[in-house]
């Protein structure tokens, strides 16, 4: 019987993520019209709101100035992808016994006798 049958082993809902590859990109476009799609909501509750308040002048203009701007705001963060990952770059660096010496530093070290 083989080892892998003797010892069944636990099933995870979702596989462990081992690697820091970004999102893939059609679910950055979901996630993107989810929020599109979540502003324009709010920007329709503003014009309604805005027309419900028009005898209230200053608030009527307070929404109606929120219902204008929303859409542009919307597309710029619809059209915006998440920011870039910073990585350091891990070099390699010798043991010092294993070093090369620079021409320079050969020059200096002359050993009178």
């Amino acid at each position: 019987m083989a080892s892998s049958q003797q010892f069944p082993r636990s099933r995870r809902p979702e596989p462990v993520l081992i690697t820091e590859a970004e999102i893939s990109p059609a679910e950055q476009h979901a996630a993107r019209k989810r929020r599109y799609a979540i502003t324009m909501v709010i920007r329709a509750v503003f014009v309604i709101l805005a027309a419900t308040f028009y005898q209230v002048v200053w608030l009527m203009l307070i929404f109606a100035f929120l219902g204008t701007v929303l859409p542009w705001i919307a597309v710029l963060m619809a059209n915006d992808r998440p920011p870039k990952k910073k990585k350091d770059m891990r070099g390699y660096t010798p043991r010092p016994d294993r070093q090369l010496e620079s021409p320079a530093a050969a020059k200096v070290r002359v050993i009178d006798v």
